[in-house]
């Protein structure tokens, strides 16, 4: 890996995080770099998921495939 120039007040930072978590900085920098791809896979799916159940045609596809959600009786109740 390429060395990478930082501040010293960003690297002071940094290390306190990373002391923080009991981590060497190396290894909280992959940590961290890590729950940050999560964070983005987890975005673009979400993206995805939104996009094709936004998709009337894609969802009326998938509940003919597979069946659509059982239907409730929303007749009002006495109380």
């Amino acid at each position: 890996m390429a060395d990478i120039e930082i501040d010293r007040v960003t690297r002071d930072t940094l290390e306190a995080l990373a002391e923080a978590e009991g981590l060497p900085l190396a290894d909280y920098l992959a940590k961290v770099a890590e729950e940050k791809h999560q964070e983005n896979v987890l975005a673009e799916g979400a993206a995805i998921f939104r996009r094709v159940t936004g998709d009337p045609a894609t969802v009326a596809s998938f509940d003919a495939e597979f069946g659509g959600p059982a239907q409730v009786d929303r007749a009002p109740r006495a109380a």
